[in-house]
């Protein structure tokens, strides 16, 4: 097998846990939280600082990769690992999501999704098949089966017709995925309905899958609603494999996520709301491009030993930003990834310690909220 999954230890108070995720390229402590590389590069950072900063697996797109540079040419490169120089595990989203929110012009049948590409406009197909043959090019640690993200809100006939597909293809990327360095994971669907989510936890983890996903969540839902989802899905899901919550990353949802059970994240959000300069303090986000900031000689968040922490100011950070200068976002993205990744840290210690719960609520109590 591709890999393998131990729980090391469980928290009393929670459904919160911590494993080790051994890969073809490493074991990894969960839970975990992985930076989005999404065309194989996380923004403005290369590899070495995306570690320094504490990261230790990546995602990459699949949809992006195909349509630039080509899965081909990533394959000729020796893999997704050799062509952007990172030698840890790999996760490669099946491209099932970028298809269905990218693409306004898609046409959906029993085979597969046709679209038009958002950079150019030409006509692609994308099948279960062809998912996994782009995704064993790419060479990932883990693959995802292909499936249908229903959106939020949408119909319960809307809802349970994406649910018996994304079933039906499950199946057919178990059958076409032969790479035997690579594990397949595959993703339970079902929206905000607790029958179909149920449902599909049951028929996709009935398959034998290494690993689950949970898709479908934080794609405009409430958030208590997306928690009142976890509740009842993730004891549906089996113990001994890790669990995956598809596009999450904002600090409250990781802490909620893990109390439920969760092991695996992923999500642009750290990355992207720094390019936009915006930063995670410990009391919340701060908008450091905004004028009350520009005599302000203080690091971004002064509990913070990030390399931008450590050495700049949010008066020079917001110079930067404002004169379109790119060492800014650089710096307000090595923040954000450095205190996503930390208070992943300080969530494992919490749960090894046993004091868990302790540390959530003392953390949200402060971490001002939108």
């Amino acid at each position: 097998m591709a890999i393998n999954f131990t729980v090391t230890g469980e928290d009393k108070g929670s459904r919160a846990r911590l494993g080790l995720l051994k890969t073809p390229h490493g074991t990894v402590q969960t839970p975990i939280f992985m930076p989005v590389g999404t065309q194989a590069g996380v923004k403005t950072m290369t590899p070495e600082e995306v570690r320094q900063a504490g990261g230790r697996m990546i995602l990459s797109n699949t949809y992006h990769l195909y349509l630039r540079p080509g899965h081909d040419i990533v394959a000729e490169a020796g893999g997704l690992h050799n062509f952007m120089h990172w030698d840890g595990p790999i996760l490669t989203d099946s491209g099932g999501f970028q298809v269905f929110s990218l693409s306004p012009l898609r046409r959906i049948t029993e085979q597969g999704v046709t679209f038009r590409s958002h950079i150019d406009g030409s006509e692609h197909f994308f099948s279960p098949e062809k998912s996994m043959e782009i995704q064993m090019a790419l060479g990932a640690d883990v693959a995802m089966a292909f499936d249908e993200c229903a959106p939020y809100p949408c119909s319960y006939e809307e809802a349970r017709a994406a649910v018996e597909r994304t079933t039906r293809w499950a199946e057919q990327c178990l059958k076409h995925h032969h790479r035997e360095d690579q594990a397949l994971f595959g993703i339970i669907q079902g929206g905000v309905h607790r029958d179909l989510r149920l449902k599909s936890a049951a028929e996709i983890t009935a398959l034998g899958f290494p690993g689950f996903g949970i898709g479908g969540l934080s794609v405009g839902e409430p958030k208590p609603l997306m928690y009142e989802v976890l509740d009842y899905l993730v004891p549906a899901m089996p113990a001994d494999k890790p669990r995956y919550l598809m596009g999450v990353g904002s600090p409250d949802c990781l802490l909620e996520g893990v109390a439920r059970g969760v092991d695996m994240f992923d999500c642009v959000l750290p990355t992207r709301i720094a390019r936009n300069g915006t930063v995670f303090t410990r009391d919340g986000k701060l908008v450091v491009r905004n004028a009350e900031y520009a005599r302000d000689f203080r690091p971004m968040d002064p509990e913070c030993g990030c390399y931008a922490c450590r050495n700049y100011s949010r008066a020079y950070i917001r110079h930067l930003i404002k004169a379109n200068e790119v060492l800014g976002i650089r710096l307000t993205t090595w923040h954000n990834l450095h205190f996503v990744l930390r208070l992943m840290e300080e969530i494992r210690a919490a749960i090894a310690g046993g004091y868990f719960v302790e540390y959530k609520n003392k953390f949200l109590q402060r971490f001002k909220l939108e």
